[in-house]
């Protein structure tokens, strides 16, 4: 038999397919990536979708060959649930970073944001921040952030299912919004703040669905550490399931 032939009649790999995490804020999903692949020794590991070390939820993390799945995965719409907090700008357009202005916003009724909500609704256009992953000449634009520097950034196509209200407690706006992958929420959350005429930042973020997979299916970063080789199988959702 070639080794070809080999190859194509093996058993499927028990590490072949996806781990569905539950990201705690403070990691990045390259630093629960990186955990996990040196945890469990294995050899290929990746992720479906950033979120921000800010934002908690629903991390798609691809191991073996479910890493072939990339483009499918990351490809899925998305549903975040968050928290807005008006009259305070950032330079990065969340709480982590500095404050940059800050106004009143004691106007703003219920009303007023439901009402400035609608022109999101749709297909729209969206200029990513400046500290974002996106590449400018083969650097990444928060590495340029970080030097003072600002460039001119293309706007992109996104479309938006849902934007509404969960709960409204002037100065914080609690929120859900689905939308297509590669949507900046906290520019969402930005551009809202300066319609309204008041600022505005993302103060809390959570990612609670991925293409067809939902938060309930997740694992919490603690208790997957808790695992050895030998059972991480058990938490993970093999390749013939996708």
């Amino acid at each position: 038999m070639s080794r070809r032939g080999s190859r194509r009649n093996r058993e499927p790999d028990p590490f072949d397919g996806v781990l569905l995490v539950d990201k705690p804020s403070g990691w990045t999903s390259s630093d629960v990536v990186v955990k996990i692949r040196n945890h469990f020794k294995l050899r290929k590991v990746g992720h479906g979708g950033t979120l921000d070390p800010l934002a908690t939820g629903l991390l798609v993390v691809l191991i073996g060959k479910g890493t072939k799945r990339s483009d499918q995965i990351m490809g899925g719409d998305k549903t975040y649930e968050g928290t807005i907090h008006l009259g305070i700008t950032t330079d990065s357009q969340d709480s982590d970073g500095d404050v940059i202005d800050q106004k009143d916003p004691s106007n703003i009724t219920r009303e007023k944001v439901e009402t400035a909500l609608q022109k999101y609704i749709g297909d729209i256009e969206q200029i990513p921040p400046m500290v974002s992953a996106i590449k400018k000449d083969g650097v990444a634009l928060y590495k340029l952030a970080r030097k003072g520097k600002t460039i001119e950034r293309e706007p992109r196509k996104i479309h938006i299912y849902r934007y509404e209200i969960l709960d409204f407690n002037n100065p914080l706006i609690r929120f859900c919004v689905e939308s297509t992958k590669g949507t900046y929420v906290r520019t969402l959350a930005h551009d809202l703040g300066n319609d309204l005429g008041v600022g505005a930042s993302l103060d809390a973020l959570r990612r609670t669905h991925s293409g067809s997979f939902d938060i309930a299916q997740a694992h919490a970063l603690d208790h997957i550490l808790t695992h050895d080789r030998d059972s991480l199988g058990d938490l993970m959702i093999h390749l013939p399931e996708l």
